[in-house]
């Protein structure tokens, strides 16, 4: 039962954002949390520039300075056999790895879900030593009043998960680290549970190299601890490489829903569904063995990266859920599901 793909895709393309520096050109525009706010659908997009060539012989590379409180280019000779440029993500230079380009959260807003006009300027940049690789993968959850933000604050140190958050997305409270590196995919439920907040997320062991979903649990929305495995990759299956959570989790009638991605060996990133139960959020009752999308466009297989689907942010309404995703994380595009369907094909545990 696949996702219906707008015929929109792509929604928002780089060219249609503008760079926040007149040296730097737009590269990828994705991964987006999603919110309704006041009657408009707010995205807060994953945009990620880097600098303009000035020769064909030097890579660029943009990375924060936070004891100079502004974005410093590093250059890298294209013929430098010390240098690996193999992996568009990333340049290796002499033991260190630096990502090819810098990540900020950009706004944009719309009336139907469809048309976007997307803000000048980043709502949240890198603004410390943690984010001085860039920010990335936000993803927006609304209790009591205000959203929170959970993103991906990258640095040489690794990926930990930070938070902000807002009540009107013109100024955002920053809050610092929340989940140490290395940590990706963080997923807080919209209400408590028993008392608790909890969220899922994707710790990373360094030394087995597995990257499976866990969950932790909160009395305040900063302090997280309780971790327990919910669940990990299947061999064989399309998610046997690395298995992390997408959306917020939804509320159903049997239970958590959540979409999560799941890539294959080949580094194929696909979506499927877990359904979680209502009250006890680290029992897997059902999960899918096939997934509900794969890429299949061709703004999807060919791209920055290409044979990705990503998804950060959906909104449940009228029975279905509208998602949007990053494609070949060079895109946002839209599509969407009735949930029930997504519920009526899950295998049970």
């Amino acid at each position: 039962m696949p996702f219906n793909r707008s015929p929109w895709n792509p929604l928002i393309p780089p060219q249609a954002v503008k760079p926040s520096r007149s040296d730097f050109k737009v590269v990828c525009v994705f991964n987006a949390g999603v919110i309704r706010h006041h009657g408009q659908v707010l995205l807060l997009l994953r945009v990620a520039e880097k600098p303009i060539p000035t020769s064909p012989e030097l890579e660029l590379v943009p990375v924060y300075d936070a004891c100079a409180g502004q974005i410093t280019v590093k250059a890298f000779r294209r013929d430098d056999p010390e240098c690996d440029f193999s992996d568009p993500r990333f340049v290796r230079s002499r033991g260190e790895q630096y990502l090819s380009s810098l990540s900020h959260i950009r706004l944009a807003r719309s009336t139907d879900g469809i048309h976007f006009q997307v803000e000048d300027h980043p709502a949240m940049a890198p603004s410390n030593l943690y984010e001085s690789y860039g920010i990335e993968d936000p993803r927006i959850v609304f209790i009591d009043g205000i959203h929170y933000i959970a993103y991906s604050a990258i640095s040489p140190l690794g990926s930990a998960i930070a938070l902000a958050s807002t009540t009107d997305f013109i100024s955002y409270d920053r809050h610092g680290i929340i989940l140490c590196p290395d940590n990706r995919d963080v997923e807080i439920f919209p209400e408590k549970i028993n008392g608790s907040y909890y969220a899922l997320h994707r710790p990373n062991s360094g030394e087995y190299g597995r990257r499976e979903i866990w969950l932790a649990e909160s009395p305040d929305l900063l302090h997280w601890g309780r971790h327990r495995r919910v669940m990990g990759t299947r061999e064989h299956f399309w998610d046997s490489g690395r298995v992390g959570g997408s959306t917020i989790p939804i509320r159903t009638e049997r239970g958590w829903l959540e979409i999560y991605h799941g890539a294959d060996q080949n580094n194929r990133y696909c979506l499927g569904a877990v359904l979680l139960d209502a009250e006890a959020p680290w029992r897997v009752l059902a999960r899918s063995n096939q997934p509900l999308m794969q890429p299949e466009a061709d703004y999807e297989v060919n791209g920055f990266f290409g044979n990705v689907l990503f998804t950060c942010g959906a909104l449940a309404e009228e029975g279905k859920i509208k998602m949007y995703y990053g494609a070949a994380d060079t895109s946002l595009c839209y599509a969407e599901i009735l949930i029930a369907d997504i519920l009526s094909q899950l295998a049970g545990i």
